[in-house]
C-alpha cells in the first residue's frame, strides 16, 4: 500500500525590502500577471490621515488591486505584531477562497518574523509600571534605561537604538513582570506551522549608496510636494489629541517634522534628520533581512528587478495549488 502523502499547501508570496527599494511598484507589476490581493506589512500604513510621510499607495494604485491593512486605525491607536499575525492569517485564507494570490508587501520586518515564527504570549502592559518607567526616562534619560537593559537582557539591548524609548521601556517592563529577559521568552516561543507555503522575495540593493540617494530624493519630494509632509503634520497637530509619545507620531519623518514645527530645529536640520532617520531604518531592515536565510534575493537596482520577481513567483505557482 502506497504511503499517504500530505496535501500540498497553497502559496502565499511575501515581497520584502528596505524603504525606497521599489516594493510597491514590483507588487503592482506582479498583479498584472496574476490575480492577487495585497496585504500591507507596514506599521505606519495602518494609520488614517498619514499618507505623505508613509509613502502610502495612491488611491489609483489601491483601486487597481485590493489592498488590506491600510487605513485601519486612528493615529491615537496602537497595532501589535500579534494583531498583524492574526489579521494576516485570516486575510490570506479569505483571499485564497476568492481564488487569488495573497501578496504580502512591506518593510516591517518584525511583522514578517511574527508571521513566520509566531510570538510568545508576552504580558500585557502595566499602566503603573509604565508610568514609573516614563518618570525614570524623563529624569535619567532613555540612554540610561538602555544601559540598564544591556545588563539585564544584552541580546535585546544590542538590537535597539539607545534612544528607542518605546521598545526599551517595553523590554524592561517584561523583565519586571516576568523575571525573564524578553530575548529568552521569544526564543522559547513555539514555532507554529503556517497553513500555507510562504515564498519570501527580498528586494535588496547591490549598492547601498544608490539606495541612500533614493531615500534623500523621496524625502525631498515629500517635503516639496503641494500639500506635502509639513502640511500633513500641521493638520495632525491641529487635532489636539496627538503627541510624540504615540507610536504613530514616532514614525520616521513625522517626528522630525513635528519637532521642526515645534521650533526645535530649522528646516535644513529637519531635512537632514529625516533623511538620516530613514537611512537608519533601511539599515535595520537590511539587518533583519540578512537573518532570514530562506529569502530569495533580487537586486532592487537591477533594471529587470520586477521581471525577476515575477519569474520567481511564476515558478512557484507551477508547483503549488
Amino acid at each position: 500500500m502506497a504511503a499517504a502523502t500530505s496535501p500540498r499547501k497553497p502559496l502565499v508570496v511575501a515581497l520584502m525590502g528596505p524603504t525606497a527599494s521599489g516594493k510597491t511598484a514590483a507588487a503592482l507589476e506582479l498583479a498584472r500577471h496574476v490575480p492577487c490581493e495585497i496585504i500591507s506589512v507596514d506599521s505606519a500604513l495602518v494609520y488614517r490621515d498619514m499618507d505623505i510621510g508613509t509613502a502610502k499607495p495612491t488611491a489609483a494604485e489601491r483601486a487597481s488591486v485590493p489592498h488590506h491593512l491600510i487605513d485601519i486605525l486612528d493615529p491615537t491607536e496602537a497595532y501589535s505584531a500579534m494583531q498583524f499575525r492574526q489579521d494576516t492569517l485570516r486575510l490570506a485564507t479569505e483571499i485564497r477562497a476568492r481564488g487569488k494570490l495573497p501578496l504580502l508587501v512591506g518593510g516591517t520586518m518584525l511583522y514578517f518574523k511574527a508571521l513566520q515564527d509566531g510570538l510568545d504570549e508576552l504580558p500585557q502592559a502595566d499602566p503603573a509600571l509604565r508610568a514609573e518607567l516614563d518618570r525614570e526616562a524623563a529624569e535619567l534619560g532613555v540612554p540610561a534605561l538602555h544601559a540598564r537593559l544591556a545588563t539585564l537582557d544584552p541580546e535585546t539591548a544590542a538590537r535597539l537604538k539607545p534612544n528607542d524609548s518605546q521598545r526599551i521601556q517595553r523590554a524592561l517592563e517584561i523583565i519586571t513582570l516576568t523575571g525573564q529577559p524578553m530575548s529568552q521568552l521569544l526564543a522559547r516561543a513555539p514555532k507554529i506551522e503556517l497553513p500555507f507555503e510562504l515564498l519570501s522575495i527580498a528586494l535588496e540593493p547591490s549598492d547601498r549608496s544608490v539606495l541612500h540617494a533614493r531615500i534623500a530624493a523621496r524625502f525631498d519630494a515629500m517635503l516639496t510636494a503641494p500639500d506635502g509632509l509639513l502640511e500633513e503634520v500641521r493638520r495632525l497637530r491641529a487635532r489636539g489629541d496627538l503627541h510624540l509619545g504615540l507610536p504613530s507620531m514616532r514614525c520616521v519623518g513625522y517626528r522630525q517634522a513635528w519637532e521642526y514645527l515645534d521650533g526645535a530645529c530649522d528646516y535644513a536640520a529637519m531635512r537632514e534628520k529625516g533623511i538620516a532617520a530613514t537611512r537608519q531604518l533601511a539599515k535595520r531592515q537590511l539587518t533583519w533581512l540578512r537573518s532570514m536565510p530562506q529569502r530569495v534575493v533580487v537586486d532592487c537596482l537591477d533594471a529587470n528587478a520586477t521581471e525577476q520577481v515575477w519569474q520567481q513567483v511564476a515558478a512557484a505557482l507551477l508547483d503549488k495549488p
